[in-house]
């Protein structure tokens, strides 16, 4: 019985013991935490509960060259509550009064505010929702309410601000003139000119608030104050002016929706300084409506057509390999390329003509001939003469995004012996639009090459940041006497040519139109549902020109139309009249008060033999055939003329001094 009470005493002993052991574990655990250890766990409680968050800053605004907003950051506020936060007294003292504010506000009534604060009081909420989504002016009147006006830490106030980015002008650009976003990773995605300067200058600096957790996931600002303020970004001034932006805008979406095209594009551009003026990009929807959805002008490569024409014709004037009278046989519209067949839109063909001729009318035997003629054993001479001109590279515009031209070389995987001559006329190459704009712009800009600029200055109010200078990427791209002729072909080609439907007695163009098959690689295919892209290019005035001008579209509908002249070029004449008609070109000079009839008289008797001799008929014979023709083509008759034969005019069919009808045919005998 002893041994048994000493077996149970020295179990109670033990566990006792342990007990004991146990207690001054927990003991030293304690002071451990609390003395060695406490500032750790302190800091990590802290950071569990209380942290900062990122305050946005205000993006920079974009504006117009005239200073009208395109883009500016709305500053967004969501008002809250901590319904726990206010003392009973003090609670008690402002609640009706805060109910009858928020019923001014809000709409609904006193009572309706009153019960629901309270009820989130009673339920200790402490985020309770005002006002969401409210404007600057707004979150003033509301802040300034009863209660709420003692603040964060006397009154509960609860305010999150947010801000929205907005383009006061509507869809008009809105592609062009861009955003910058971040998805779910973080990964910026950037387009137009806000995409493009949003890090260096639109974005500002990030401030810091302070929030304390509050359970559910909800985080309170412990102040109503920012620890550390945003700086708000800096302001970008384009070169975008908002008339002409307009004009683009609506001439584009026109067309494009009465010819059912899938999308266009149209940039108008300052002659002398390379600035982007207008540029518009339209795409259709699955409800057959157009918004801005890609920046084509900028970004899409495609196969140019036509209007790359000029840059050969330009190559082999400057190379001089032919001048603009040398004949060139077009034969009877189809001509064969090394096993491949190339054919003129106009049936029957042109037959023998000019190569100034040949550029008016498009042909596209004529150019693929004279570059297949002269460049065939020496290729490389025309590509790098197509290099100078910088075809074959980027422009480096700010935007980003730029479409990569391609034009192939010898040894390629896409340069075979067609190559050349389908270089000629606009294929098996590839070009951004406004690549292409940049050329026609030299050309009116008497050969200076320089590249188009859609920012003037970065501005911080009114302090400059930084301001664009104008930059030039070729000097020169031709000679004097080339440029003056490459001109008046592109005159001559609204006068006679391919765009004469777009001709207009009181305003003068000069430029080339385009059209070409495009999705055609697989062309059994194609010729069930034909696509092309039509265009046109140019300058106005054609004599000391303002603006330059591209307007592509993209596979209208073939039973509408599809040839530059009908469907790209109407939008550029639009365009070009609307401007001139509401921006003037030319400075106005008073006219001299002068009188004198007899010098009055002389006058108008040298306008009227001038006016009739440029309706009748010279007498051609002995001259060469091709200036035969250049001097007929120049009178101010509209007509047809003939050629049976070559060299020496020997015979014409109209006896000279006769006067001349519109679209009268004259023979011509050659030997």
């Amino acid at each position: 019985m002893a041994t048994t009470e000493i077996n149970i005493l020295n179990r109670l002993y033990f566990v006792a013991g342990c007990m004991f052991v146990f207690a001054l574990a927990v003991v030293f655990k304690l002071c451990s935490i609390q003395f060695i250890e406490g500032d750790k766990y302190r800091a990590l409680a802290e950071k569990r509960t209380v942290k900062d968050f990122d305050i946005a800053p205000n993006r920079g605004n974009v504006y117009s060259a005239d200073g009208s907003l395109l883009a500016t950051s709305i500053p967004k506020y969501d008002i809250r509550i901590d319904a726990i936060q206010a003392k009973n007294t003090v609670f008690e003292e402002h609640i009706n009064a805060l109910a009858d504010s928020l019923s001014v506000y809000r709409g609904k009534s006193a009572s309706y505010y009153k019960n629901s604060i309270r009820k989130a009081r009673k339920n200790k909420n402490r985020y309770y929702l005002l006002a969401r989504n409210i404007s600057y002016s707004d979150y003033i009147r509301i802040r300034n309410f009863p209660l709420l006006n003692l603040g964060a830490i006397k009154g509960g106030l609860i305010i999150e601000q947010t801000t929205r980015r907005e383009h006061p002008m509507g869809g008009i650009a809105s592609r062009s003139i861009g955003y910058e976003r971040f998805d779910k990773d973080s990964n910026v995605t950037r387009a137009g000119i806000d995409g493009a300067f949003g890090e260096k200058y639109l974005r500002g600096v990030k401030g810091t608030r302070l929030k304390q957790k509050i359970g559910n996931g909800q985080w309170k600002p412990i102040a109503d104050y920012d620890q550390v303020e945003p700086q708000d970004g800096y302001d970008v001034y384009t070169t975008i002016d908002v008339n002409i932006q307009d004009i683009a805008h609506h001439s584009l979406l026109g067309q494009l929706e009465e010819y059912e095209a899938e999308h266009g594009c149209v940039v108008v551009m300052d002659v002398k300084t390379g600035e982007v003026k207008a540029i518009a990009n339209l795409a259709k929807t699955s409800k057959g409506t157009y918004y801005e959805r890609l920046n084509y002008a900028v970004g899409e490569s495609h196969e140019p057509g036509s209007t790359f024409k000029v840059m050969a014709m330009m190559a082999a004037l400057e190379d001089k390999v032919i001048d603009t009278s040398t004949v060139i046989d077009t034969k009877n519209g189809i001509k064969y390329f090394y096993g491949r067949t190339i054919r003129d839109s106009h049936r029957g063909g042109y037959g023998k003509i000019s190569a100034a001729r040949a550029l008016e009318v498009s042909s596209n035997i004529g150019l693929a001939t004279i570059i297949d003629d002269h460049y065939s054993k020496e290729p490389e001479k025309f590509l790098k003469r197509l290099s100078k001109w910088h075809l074959d590279e980027p422009l480096g515009v700010s935007i980003i995004g730029e479409g990569i031209p391609d034009i192939p070389k010898p040894g390629a995987s896409n340069w075979s012996r067609n190559a050349l001559p389908s270089i000629a006329y606009g294929y098996n190459l590839t070009m951004t639009p406004l690549q292409t704009l940049a050329f026609y712009n030299a050309i009116a800009n008497d050969g200076e090459l320089i590249k188009p600029r859609f920012i003037k200055s970065v501005k911080s109010f009114d302090k400059n940041i930084e301001v664009f200078a104008k930059e030039v990427l070729v000097d020169e791209i031709c000679s004097d006497q080339t440029l003056a002729q490459i001109r008046d072909i592109l005159k001559n080609t609204i006068i006679r040519g391919t765009g004469e439907r777009m001709y207009s007695e009181t305003f003068s163009m000069a430029g080339k139109t385009g059209t070409a098959r495009t999705d055609y690689a697989n062309f059994e295919e194609w010729k069930k549902d034909k696509k092309y892209i039509s265009s046109f290019a140019g300058y106005f005035p054609a004599d000391n020109p303002k603006y330059s001008c591209i307007v592509v579209i993209h596979k209208p509908s073939f039973k509408k139309g599809i040839y530059g002249a009908d469907v790209a070029g109407p939008v550029f004449k639009r365009i070009a009249q609307k401007i001139y008609t509401d921006t003037p070109i030319i400075d106005e000079v008073n006219t001299l008060n002068f009188e004198d009839n007899l010098v009055n008289e002389d006058f108008e008797s040298y306008y009227e033999n001038a006016r009739k001799y440029k309706e009748l008929m010279p007498s051609v014979v002995g001259m060469p055939a091709m200036d035969a023709i250049a001097l007929l083509e120049n009178l101010q008759v509209n007509i047809q003329v003939k050629l049976n034969g070559s060299g020496i005019i020997k015979k014409q069919s109209v006896n000279k001094h006769k006067k001349l009808e519109a679209n009268q045919i004259i023979v011509l005998e050659a030997s």
